[in-house]
């Protein structure tokens, strides 16, 4: 399955390679290299994460979430309407929860997750109309460097 290609804009380029810097170092200190930014409607880093599941000893402390945390700590809002969040992997379905409680405006991702992907490989939960929030959601931004990232981290695993 992939995404199809499409012009990347300057700030797509920009901020999903902040998220792939926050990846590699998540991947340096032995966990699954994904990484996330939260940016504001002025274009602002707010938060930028990488996962911390081992390190923390924490099953919710992905990329996302934890990027959400600091944005909202930030904004003194759990509620982030005007904000974007720019993640090297499609979100699991923890994390596209918190997508939609935290009403994000619009989710760009880079990969798709074949396994654990909520966004479009099995649930669609960022624009469900089942639920209460719908965002803007722009798939494959740097597709093959955020899927060779992954990719690379388990295949060294495995040998």
């Amino acid at each position: 399955m992939s995404l199809e290609s499409f012009a990347l804009s300057e700030a797509d380029n920009k901020y999903m390679n902040v998220a792939l810097e926050a990846a590699r170092n998540a991947g340096d200190r032995n966990e699954v290299p994904v990484g996330a930014v939260v940016i504001d409607g002025g274009g602002e880093v707010l938060a930028v994460a990488g996962n911390r599941t081992i390190l923390d000893s924490d099953p919710t402390a992905h990329a996302e979430i934890l990027a959400l945390r600091e944005a909202s700590k930030k904004t003194g809002n759990y509620r982030l309407t005007e904000c974007s969040v720019y993640t090297t992997i499609e979100p699991c379905v923890m994390c596209a929860g918190a997508l939609v409680n935290a009403r994000v405006s619009s989710l760009v991702f880079g990969a798709l997750d074949e396994r654990f992907g909520a966004v479009r490989t099995h649930f669609d939960l960022c624009d469900s109309e089942l639920l209460n929030h719908r965002m803007e959601i722009k798939g494959g931004v740097l597709e093959e460097e955020c899927r060779s990232l992954i990719q690379e981290f388990f295949r060294a695993r495995r040998s």
